[in-house]
């Protein structure tokens, strides 16, 4: 039987939409550093915008190089590639360079690496590799604590390493476990804390601890003969005090000072005005400032001025809203969800459990990226320092997000042909 080149194969929207956001990315970083002035070409390699070309091109090579791998190397080397990557993260932990007060890159030549960037993809990997067995089924609890265990590992080593921000996008890792059958419960369980956590800067302990008291006797009232209910209820009322209780010891002992004041710069920006409040601060007059329609390519005044820092990288944003308006702000936003539909719309398609869960692990990671990275820049989220994917600037961040989409793509372009292991 003729089988079909790979071009046929592989979907091209995804392709599109990559190189859309990653075009778009290398004018609005040129746009963010423009200097009227010195009047600087966007191909001058000594700038952020000339060096992002060299990733971009760096990113197509990897891309398609991809496509050159047997789609069973994804599957038989899913734990060595991870194992490599935990020891890379702890070596990191000895020898790395530190930037920004995260000791998370390691020095290579004239530029730098950020391993933990790399460390999504291995974990997504591992991830798909444990949960592809037909015994394993994360209704059952020691499926479910592997699968954490995995998650977590290097969540806690990127911790270590400074960088509580990566760590934390480790977490949309759950959305392709919810997808293989976790209870949900767990995800309501989930965002209560975070929901609580958050109440606890802004409303009194004992008010909130009396109020999970009354609500916990109400919801046991009216289950009283549903015993596997009254196990969630009673479970989710420990772990919401244990929320609220530590609160303070999180905020004073594990995150450090600038982390703290950024937490609390959300919740009250005038907080520290000139400092970790500045940033926000800062990207939301510009995002503001750029109206429906915008400034107009290379006409942001707040970009021109360098009023918002780190705007190449985890602000990206705010110039797109500036120069481009409400308009361009809209488009980012929908080219992004389409790219993530059609990721889902490709992650259901598939015939395999590995490639199903990869696919929405990579849904999840990019998801997570974009989400956070713009509620930082209109002051809905802690500043985390996060880039958005296949915008910001980055070498790393660009080569992990490329690997994480066109290995995806690889797989799908194989997905009729399903390893028999079982």
């Amino acid at each position: 039987m003729r089988q079909d080149p790979l071009s046929q194969k592989i979907d091209w929207i995804s392709v599109l939409l990559f190189g859309v956001l990653a075009l778009a990315g290398w004018l609005n970083i040129y746009a963010a550093e423009y200097d009227p002035d010195i009047n600087q070409s966007i191909f001058d390699f000594g700038t952020s915008a000339g060096r992002q070309l060299v990733w971009i091109m760096a990113s197509i090579v990897i891309a398609f190089g991809l496509f050159f791998f047997d789609y069973k190397f994804f599957d038989s080397f899913a734990l060595v590639i991870y194992g490599v990557f935990m020891v890379l993260l702890l070596l990191i932990l000895v020898g790395g360079k530190e930037v920004a007060g995260s000791k998370s890159w390691v020095g290579i030549g004239g530029f730098g690496l950020q391993p933990s960037e790399f460390a999504k993809f291995a974990t997504a990997f591992a991830l798909a590799k444990y949960l592809d067995h037909p015994t394993r089924k994360l209704e059952n609890l020691n499926t479910m604590g592997i699968s954490f265990a995995i998650i977590l590992l290097p969540m806690a080593l990127i911790v270590l390493q400074g960088d509580t921000g990566t760590a934390l996008v480790f977490t949309a890792l759950v959305i392709p476990m919810f997808r293989e059958g976790m209870p949900p419960q767990l995800l309501i369980i989930g965002v209560s804390v975070f929901a609580v956590f958050i109440l606890t800067l802004l409303v009194s302990q004992t008010v909130l601890l009396a109020g999970i008291a009354i609500v916990t006797l109400l919801a046991l009232g009216l289950n009283a003969r549903n015993p596997k209910r009254l196990l969630y209820i009673v479970a989710s009322a420990v772990m919401v005090t244990l929320a609220v209780r530590s609160v303070d010891f999180i905020l004073t002992e594990v995150l450090k000072p600038h982390q703290q004041k950024r937490v609390l710069s959300l919740i009250n920006p005038n907080i520290d005005p000139l400092g970790a409040g500045w940033n926000v601060t800062q990207s939301k007059i510009a995002i503001g400032s750029g109206g429906f329609a915008g400034k107009g390519f290379l006409e942001g005044t707040q970009t021109k001025f360098d009023f918002v820092p780190e705007q190449t990288t985890d602000f990206i944003f705010c110039t797109i809203g500036e120069e481009q308006g409400w308009i361009g702000s809209i488009l980012l936003l929908c080219v992004f969800t389409a790219l993530l539909l059609r990721l889902a719309f490709l992650a259901e398609r598939q015939k395999s459990t590995f490639s199903r869960v990869f696919g929405y692990s990579v849904i999840g990671i990019i998801f997570f990226h974009f989400t956070v990275n713009i509620a930082m820049t209109i002051g809905l989220f802690p500043v985390i320092g996060i880039p958005l994917p296949f915008f910001s600037y980055g070498g790393s961040s660009l080569w992990a997000f490329t690997i994480l989409l066109f290995s995806f793509l690889k797989l799908d372009a194989h997905r009729m042909q399903v390893l028999q292991r079982w």
